[in-house]
């Protein structure tokens, strides 16, 4: 099977409480907790950054489908958060809700919802996930 990125992500902790470093093709991002459970909100947690991953691909995704119709959209809106329960089995729910300023007809923003569901990291938070891990 082939890898989709290019390179590896990869990362490492020190010795301070929480803050890691992760680095991608060309920068790096710091990943932290908040203050609340011992970090220094020094960066998005790794739910945050989840989601982050979800926005950014739900966003792009509309875009690109906005533009390849030529429709006048020119902003588009998300907000996410996530839960979980845990009675038999952990169950986690992301809700999303994306939004348009000004005037989108329905029919317009029932595609749109459809097109949100096809994004690349929709599809794989939907799909079985297999994490092989190595030390």
């Amino acid at each position: 099977m082939e890898n989709l990125l290019e390179n590896d992500i990869t990362g490492n902790i020190g010795t301070q409480k929480y803050l890691c470093t992760i680095a991608w093709r060309n920068g790096k991002l710091l990943m932290d907790e908040p203050e609340n459970v011992g970090g220094n909100d020094l960066g998005p947690d790794p739910f945050s950054t989840l989601l982050a991953s979800l926005a950014g691909c739900t966003l792009s995704t509309l875009r690109m489908y906005i533009d390849r119709k030529g429709w006048d959209i020119p902003e588009i809106n998300i907000s996410l958060n996530i839960s979980q329960e845990n009675d038999t089995e952990l169950t986690t729910t992301i809700s999303r809700s994306i939004s348009f300023p000004g005037t989108v007809d329905e029919d317009t923003k029932n595609r749109l919802l459809i097109i949100a569901e096809k994004c690349p990291i929709s599809k794989i938070l939907k799909n079985k996930i297999l994490i092989n891990t190595t030390i």
